[in-house]
C-alpha cells in the first residue's frame, strides 16, 4: 500500500501554486509513438481502458486556497469512509449512471510501443469493439499495402474472451502466445473497470483514503483498494475535478519472485455521448515508458452483433475498407 504523503496547510498553499504555475509555462508534449513487434501480436499488448469526468474551469492563479471549493472540502483522513466517497465522486465525475450503464464500446486509434524509454520505429493503427458483460473483444490491425495505390486492409484480427485469446486471420484461428495472453489477462483484471464493477461488490473488499501526492503537476487524492485474497490498485484522482489520473498496481514474477509496478495512466479527456473519455493512455512497467495509444474517435452501447466476438468465424478472404 502506498506510504501516505502529507504536507501541512501553509506546505500545500505554496505546492499547489506551483503546480499551477508550472502548468501554465511548461506543458509537457507527448512521446512520440511507435512500435516494432510482430503486428499480428502487437495491439494485444494494449488495454485501453475508457475512463470519463467533467472538466471544470481553470483557478486563477492568485486565488487563495480557502477560496478553492476542494479546498474547503478536502477529505478527512481520520473518516473511515473518505476512500469511497472519493470513488463515489470519481463515478459521478465519469459520467454517473451513463458511465454505469454502458455495455460495450468501440475505439478506433494509433498505438506504439517503448524499449528502455525509445519509441520503436512503428506505428499500428487499430480498430477495437469491446463488451463488458460477459467479457468479450476485437482488435483489428489497420494495414497499407500495394505499392501503387496502397489499400487498406483488416485481414488480422485478435478476439479475447474471458479467458483465451486469439488470432484470427481468413484461414481461420490460431492461439495466440502465452505471454501474450497473460500480460493481457493481469491487466484486464486490474482495469478500472474490472475494479469498480466486481472488485467493489466482493465481500471483504478494504477501501482506504492514503492523502495526497503531487503526480504529473497535479495535486492528487490517493485511494487504495485491497480485496479479501490481496489483490490490490491504488487509484489516483485529480484533487479539483476527481478525473482519474492513473491506476496502479503490482505482482509478483513467477520466475525472479520479486514484485513488478504497472501503470496505466489517462489524459486528454473529452466528452463523448454523456462520458468523459481519455484519448491518451500510457503504461509503464517499473517506472520504464511501455506504451502508448492516441484514441481518435470512441463510441458507447453500440450493440454489435455476439457473432463478432466469436474466434471461430473467420475474417473475409480481402477484409478491406
Amino acid at each position: 500500500m502506498a506510504e501516505q504523503f502529507w504536507l501541512d496547510r501553509n506546505e500545500m498553499r505554496e505546492t499547489r501554486n506551483e503546480a499551477r504555475n508550472e502548468m501554465r509555462t511548461n506543458d509537457r508534449p507527448h512521446p512520440p509513438v511507435d512500435a516494432s513487434r510482430n503486428i499480428s501480436s502487437l495491439v494485444s499488448r494494449f488495454s485501453i481502458l475508457v475512463a470519463a469526468l467533467l472538466l471544470v474551469p481553470p483557478v486563477h492563479l492568485h486565488a487563495q486556497a480557502s477560496a478553492i471549493p476542494s479546498a474547503q472540502s478536502s477529505p478527512d483522513t481520520n473518516d473511515p469512509q473518505a476512500g469511497r466517497k472519493l470513488l463515489d465522486k470519481m463515478v459521478e465525475a465519469l459520467g454517473g449512471q451513463a458511465w454505469l450503464d454502458r455495455t460495450d464500446y468501440s475505439a478506433f486509434g494509433q498505438a506504439g510501443t517503448f524499449y528502455k524509454d525509445t519509441a520503436n520505429p512503428y506505428v499500428v493503427k487499430f480498430e477495437r469493439y469491446v463488451r463488458l458483460n460477459p467479457f468479450g473483444e476485437r482488435q483489428i490491425i489497420v494495414s497499407k499495402q500495394g505499392v501503387i495505390i496502397p489499400t487498406t486492409k483488416r485481414d488480422v484480427a485478435e478476439i479475447w474472451t474471458t479467458d483465451k485469446g486469439y488470432e484470427v486471420t481468413y484461414k481461420g484461428k490460431k492461439e495466440l502466445p502465452e505471454k501474450d495472453v497473460t500480460e493481457f489477462f493481469l491487466y484486464q483484471k486490474h482495469s478500472l473497470d474490472t475494479v469498480m464493477m466486481n472488485w467493489l461488490k466482493q465481500p471483504g473488499v478494504l477501501i482506504t483514503y492514503e492523502g495526497t501526492e503531487l503526480l504529473e503537476r497535479k495535486i492528487a487524492d490517493k485511494v487504495s483498494i485491497l480485496t479479501a485474497d490481496n489483490d490490490g490498485v491504488e487509484l489516483a484522482l485529480d484533487e479539483y475535478t476527481h478525473l482519474p489520473i492513473s491506476l496502479t498496481f503490482k505482482w509478483r514474477d513467477p520466475t525472479y519472485h520479486d514484485f513488478n509496478t504497472e501503470v496505466q495512466e489517462y489524459d486528454d479527456y473529452h466528452p463523448i455521448e454523456g462520458i468523459m473519455t481519455p484519448l491518451t493512455l500510457t503504461r509503464y512497467h517499473n517506472g520504464d515508458i511501455t506504451s502508448q495509444v492516441y484514441l481518435t474517435q470512441v463510441r458507447y452501447n453500440i450493440h454489435f452483433p455476439a457473432d463478432l466476438l466469436d474466434p471461430d468465424r473467420p475474417l473475409s478472404k480481402s477484409a478491406k475498407k
